[in-house]
């Protein structure tokens, strides 16, 4: 599934939309975890801070 999501994103308007994976700690358990998006390349910034 992940190679479509890359090929639909290099082809026509899916050059203007960056994939970011976050990673977080969980306080509690101290396991991380990790969140995907898909963002346009203007907010690459905003979703990294978290502010997405």
């Amino acid at each position: 599934m992940a190679k479509k999501v890359v090929a639909t994103l290099k082809t026509g308007k899916g050059k203007e939309f960056s994939k970011v994976i976050t990673m977080t700690k969980s306080p509690r358990t101290g396991a991380y975890s990790f969140k995907e998006q898909i963002v346009p390349n203007d907010s690459i910034k905003d979703a990294i801070a978290g502010k997405l």
